[in-house]
């Protein structure tokens, strides 16, 4: 018996043991997930004939439209149902938004008119959360260029920055130190593409050597 009773302790033993991997492992999954949540959409509307998602904290609006549902179709949300159109708008009024927020969302046109028909990339709800993550995955990407020129424009003058300057989706920089007795531009041409294709940009020295 008392043997039979030490098996018995040594399996509960294994099996908590197991327990406690399968929870760290969840525990590690979790945090994964959470670590690399993209989802930068809003649905501000679902309806037989339309869906309307939000982004970049509502300035930008993008309308799907279905075809007709199936009469067994309650709900309007069989993956098969056709999108028959797929439109992007702007709502951000840009005279009065900062010159950082009006670059991220020129860049994030620049992607949607990058990509063609965008019903052939989705032309099913089946195809729809994987587009608003790839959505979503290059909306976040631009936000952090957008951050990063926002905050050159504020502490710049910490790092000799004399001057910032936005045209369309091109940043110029004017650097210059007394110091190093040096003046120069550096010119970034941003795209939508960043981080997986790298910035291009130009160096113009205007005093001193680089």
């Amino acid at each position: 018996l008392c043997r039979e009773l030490s098996e018995v302790e040594a399996e509960n033993e294994q099996i908590l043991f197991k327990m406690n991997q399968l929870q760290e492992k969840e525990k590690s999954c979790q945090e994964l997930l959470e670590k690399y949540d993209f989802s930068e959409w809003d649905m501000t509307e679902w309806s037989k004939e339309r869906a309307v998602f939000s982004f970049l904290y509502d300035a930008i609006e993008l309308i799907v439209g279905f075809e007709p549902p199936a009469d067994d179709d309650v709900c309007g949300k069989d993956p098969s149902r056709k999108i028959i159109s797929f439109n992007f708008e702007s709502l951000l009024d840009e005279e009065k938004a900062p010159s950082s927020f009006c670059l991220v969302q020129r860049l994030i046109f620049q992607f949607v008119e990058g990509q063609g028909c965008w019903q052939e990339k989705c032309p099913t709800l089946h195809h729809l959360p994987q587009v608003l993550q790839e959505i979503s995955l290059v909306v976040s990407h631009c936000k952090v260029l957008g951050e990063e020129v926002e905050f050159l424009e504020k502490w710049g003058g910490k790092f000799n920055l004399l001057k910032t300057e936005i045209n369309d989706t091109t940043v110029k920089l004017l650097f210059s130190s007394s110091v190093a007795f040096a003046k120069f531009q550096l010119t970034l041409f941003l795209s939508a593409t960043y981080p997986s294709v790298p910035l291009t940009f130009t160096l113009q020295p205007l005093i001193g050597n680089l």
